[in-house]
């Protein structure tokens, strides 16, 4: 497929994806959505990737909100469908994909920009970035999973602050409350998330699988159940027959 609005990078087993709309601060609009969907099949179905990066171009923006023209004159029906399409073909897969995915967040992170790299596993932002939920000064609320995920990573309290206010925080205070892992220049961003994305993918792919599904139900009744499975049934996979001889051999694992 060729894309128009991202661009695909592969450098060894670590694969990026930019979002490419430098004219609308990288806003997410219909086609962009089903792009980043479209990539993200690709490369969880690729042997060769194990870790992917979403980040944006320039350096501004990583994506400054959903593309509002597109949706200004819709109903209630066509509202909808758009939320749940959102959520199913994009955000949600992006939380339950197969492979870990670490948005690099090198700027304005707002509304669905925010909501993107909250679906994601792990958040890098630069000291530049500002990220917030503006939804309600359009008389909206956010409909890709800001209201779900937010409160999930810093508690219910300060989700509510956020999203009530509609206010911008900084990288470090983001940081602070546990919205992003760390903060670095915008010079060292992109090269500190792949140095982790490197660290990442020298761990076996079968336990990171199990383990994002299992870090995902931790939140539900059948979270425990769902880690003894998981635990159970890498002991029958490649992986863990590698790690454990690697070990007992005192060699690194060659997953």
């Amino acid at each position: 497929m060729n894309f128009q609005n991202i661009l695909l990078e592969n450098e060894g087993q670590i694969s990026t994806i930019t979002i490419n709309r430098p004219q609308s601060l990288n806003a997410l609009n219909g086609a962009t959505i089903s792009e980043l969907s479209e990539a993200l099949s690709q490369l969880e179905q690729d042997s060769n990737c194990r870790v992917i990066i979403i980040t944006g171009s320039g350096e501004k923006s990583f994506v400054a909100g959903a593309d509002i023209k597109e949706f200004s004159d819709f109903g209630q029906d066509k509202a909808e469908e758009l939320a749940r399409n959102g959520q199913n073909s994009l955000f949600n897969k992006i939380e339950n994909l197969r492979k870990p995915v670490i948005a690099a967040v090198n700027g304005f992170a707002l509304g669905g920009g925010l909501e993107l790299a909250m679906a994601c596993h792990i958040r890098y932002a630069s000291e530049n970035a500002k990220l917030g939920l503006p939804e309600v000064t359009l008389g909206l609320i956010p409909g890709y999973g800001g209201t779900q995920r937010l409160p999930k990573l810093v508690g219910k309290g300060l989700a509510n602050e956020l999203i009530f206010s509609a206010k911008m925080i900084s990288a470090a205070r983001a940081k602070e409350i546990g919205l992003v892992n760390e903060v670095f220049s915008l010079e060292e961003l992109l090269s500190k998330t792949k140095e982790l994305a490197t660290l990442i993918s020298k761990n076996s792919p079968q336990g990171i699988s199990k383990a994002i599904a299992a870090v995902n139900a931790s939140d539900s009744a059948e979270g425990y159940e769902l880690e003894i499975k998981s635990f159970g049934k890498l002991f029958e996979m490649e992986d863990k027959k590698e790690g454990v001889s690697a070990f007992l051999e005192k060699r690194k694992p060659n997953f």
